[in-house]
């Protein structure tokens, strides 16, 4: 399995937003070749902000680069500086690749 997340921190007060801007999205993932899983996720309070982590499972790393380079890709992504303003930052991006899985 091969995991991608993107951290955010959402400025406080931007929460109920924020995750409405991701509810609302449509991610295009269900079609993608290779695609297992995606969830967002709500995390800490920290000082001026909310920690989220949006991550992504798939099936390895050559699907996750060719969902990148697609056309889904582009339309999930499609505007998503509009709401630069709820973050402090540009997101960070973690990439990681399993090497034990227990089901």
């Amino acid at each position: 399995m091969y995991l991608t997340m993107n951290r955010f921190k959402v400025k406080q007060g931007q929460e109920a937003d924020f995750e409405e801007v991701w509810k609302r999205r449509d991610s295009h993932l269900r079609q993608v070749p290779g695609f297992k899983a995606f969830h967002l996720l709500k995390g800490p309070e920290k000082e001026g902000y909310r920690l989220y982590a949006s991550h992504t499972a798939w099936d390895s790393e050559a699907h996750f680069l060719v969902w990148t380079k697609s056309e889904a890709f582009r339309a999930a992504h499609k505007g998503a500086g509009e709401n630069r303003d709820m973050y402090l930052g540009a997101p960070e991006l973690e990439i990681f690749e399993s090497v034990q899985a227990l089901e």
